[in-house]
């Protein structure tokens, strides 16, 4: 029986990819590094830190943990300028008709992503109180796909891993949730997330009873 859903948030909450995109690309312009959209894919789902170590990959030089604490902090500085304009018009197509649903049939609700700006873009949307447990980069050590983040999820809720469904739309994402035990939905291509219990386009029309007569067999 599922109890809960846990939502990352990037690509299946809200489409705050583009505004990522910007502030790393802006950075790797000033790096004098190389750096595209399909770079930028492969950084879906993990931290600051080590999106940053993968753009520093494509370029030639080194730098001290310093430095990179100060390109962590520029970037991020650059995306809270880029997200001020963020409302309800960036939640994506579904979520706040899926998010009632789960409410009106008692499913617990928790976010688990690796941004450390989720509260503030939560409430820039106005959705923030929908979410009872709301576990981001601030309060984990470890980047997916390791299951941490999901884990602590479960945790606040009181609900297990096989009582909870993971909703993400990253391949590392999918690789923390079926690590951590958990049910897994994955919101994009069935190229990309094929080790996913199911894949769906969006989360718009969907109930929880369609989900879990899926997913449980």
């Amino acid at each position: 029986m599922i109890k809960a859903c846990i939502f990352d948030l990037d690509g299946v909450i809200v489409d705050t990819a583009k505004y990522h995109f910007q502030g790393w690309l802006r950075l790797a312009r000033h790096l004098e590094i190389p750096f595209t959209e399909e770079d930028n894919e492969k950084m879906k789902g993990i931290s600051r830190m080590a999106s940053l170590e993968k753009i520093l990959e494509l370029g030639t030089k080194t730098y001290s943990d310093r430095d990179k604490q100060k390109f962590c902090m520029t970037k991020n500085t650059w995306y809270l300028d880029l997200i001020q304009r963020m409302d309800k018009k960036d939640i994506l197509p579904g979520i706040v008709d899926f998010l009632a649903h789960l409410k009106e049939n008692n499913i617990k609700i928790a976010l688990g992503s690796a941004s450390k700006n989720a509260r503030f873009v939560l409430d820039k949307v106005g959705i923030k109180d929908d979410f009872q447990i709301i576990i981001d980069g601030n309060d984990v050590k470890n980047s997916k796909p390791d299951p941490e983040v999901f884990l602590k999820g479960a945790i606040g809720l009181h609900v297990e891993p096989r009582e909870t469904i993971v909703i993400e739309d990253s391949a590392k994402g999918i690789e923390a949730a079926i690590a951590g035990g958990f049910y897994s939905i994955g919101i994009g291509l069935e190229e990309h997330l094929s080790h996913a219990s199911i894949v769906l386009p969006s989360l718009e029309d969907i109930t929880i009873s369609d989900l879990s007569n899926r997913i449980i067999r």
